[in-house]
């Protein structure tokens, strides 16, 4: 049994992590802002622009890998240690990135993509998966806090970095950027340790707290059929995002959008919204209804998306990062509630393979069969593969929920 002073210091303490969590999110949501440095950045560096679109996928495959590092290791380590590395991680990425010329620009794949990459996804895990342990109550609503910071950093760093950008130049902003991050994420992994075993909260269902819960190993989970289902959903649900960030800032210009940038701010206005209130909501409507909210939505926005112009653009581009946001959020949710929180961050590190796997593949196919600048074909098969999807969750749904027996 604990210690009622620990439990009690636990349940104080579980506000500041979440807010530390919080803060260390908002900076590694850099990830989603490529479409940003694009343009500048090719132009600096005289890159061919289809070679630099490639790095928002190599940074996203690097992400995931290293959400299964932070969360392998911060099971055994602790997240303060592992956090307080990935932020060095992160920070050096951006940094190197500063140092990138016009006689290897490729290297950018290197420094941004896999390193940057990197220290996000073990940021990230480790800060979901502690969070999470100190919400056994709320486990919905503390999620979606977290990804929610995620996704509305590119409202405040989007204009930020385009005036930064012009100012001072390509080299200069990322440096800026990297000293912040190193800055604020480092203090910011401080706070972050994890609860006393078997921490539980008063009003815990017993549906939603550890203590009822079978707690499976990565091994265990993947001889589940609920794991393979919560991937391929997963895998299929996000291709309409994936196609369609790289090319926001091109296609809203060729689509009637005045100042393309703003449909960059939309895509993290809407994304954060939807990590906050398709999360949060699915602690009362059920993770199966709002993973099927979540692939209507996708489906609809980006089958649209095929012939939209103007304001209707900008309403497709924020209906699919709305669902994309709230995906993000329900999944991590999904995988607490099947697979217990204590190895949590190495289970939806597994899991968010997906993530990586469907970033890389369907952006490279979009690439191959829309070379013209013609997206229709690519978005068509976006639009399929949220059927896909839709009959994984189905399936699903009619898997057992994990309790202990």
């Amino acid at each position: 049994m604990i210690a009622n002073n620990s439990v009690t210091s636990a349940n104080k303490r579980r506000y500041l992590v979440l807010i530390s969590g919080m803060i260390i999110q908002f900076c590694a949501g850099v990830i989603y802002m490529w479409s940003i440095f694009k343009k500048p950045v090719t132009e600096y560096l005289d890159w061919n622009s289809g070679d630099a679109t490639l790095t928002a996928s190599i940074m996203m495959v690097a992400f995931v890998i290293g959400m299964l590092i932070g969360g392998r290791t911060q099971d055994r380590f602790g997240p303060q240690k592992i956090v307080f590395i990935g932020s060095l991680v992160m920070s050096a990425g951006i940094i190197a990135t500063a140092f990138v010329t016009s006689a290897t620009p490729e290297l950018i794949y290197l420094t941004y993509g896999i390193i940057g990459g990197g220290g996000i996804g073990i940021v990230y895990s480790c800060t979901v998966a502690v969070v999470q342990k100190y919400f056994p109550d709320k486990r919905g609503f503390a999620t979606g806090c977290m990804v929610g910071a995620f996704g509305f950093s590119l409202v405040f760093f989007s204009p930020l970095a385009e005036y930064m950008l012009k100012e001072i130049g390509v080299p200069a902003t990322f440096e800026a950027f990297g000293l912040a991050f190193l800055i604020i994420c480092t203090i910011s992994s401080i706070f972050l340790v994890n609860p006393p075993e078997g921490y539980t909260v008063p009003g815990a269902t017993n549906t939603s707290a550890r203590k009822t819960q079978k707690q499976y190993t990565p091994s265990e989970m993947i001889r589940t059929r609920s794991f393979y289902l919560i991937f391929i959903s997963l895998f299929f649900v996000l291709p309409a995002y994936f196609i369609l960030n790289p090319i926001l800032v091109d296609l809203g210009s060729e689509r009637g959008v005045e100042m393309a940038s703003i449909a960059v701010m939309l895509t993290g206005l809407f994304s954060a919204s939807g990590r906050l209130f398709i999360t949060w909501i699915s602690d009362r409507i059920g993770r199966m209804n709002s993973l099927f909210a979540i692939i209507l939505m996708t489906a609809i926005g980006i089958a649209v998306l095929t012939f939209a112009e103007g304001i209707l653009f900008l309403a497709c581009v924020a209906l699919v990062a709305f669902a994309f946001g709230g995906a993000s959020g329900v999944y991590a949710a999904t995988t607490a509630d099947h697979f217990g929180t204590q190895n949590m961050g190495t289970n939806y590190g597994i899991i968010a393979l997906a993530l990586g796997a469907s970033a890389l593949i369907f952006n490279v196919i979009s690439k191959m069969i829309s070379g013209n600048g013609d997206y229709t074909v690519s978005f068509i098969i976006a639009t399929v593969s949220c059927i896909i999807a839709f009959i994984c969750v189905v399936l699903l749904r009619k898997e057992p929920m994990n309790e202990e027996c």
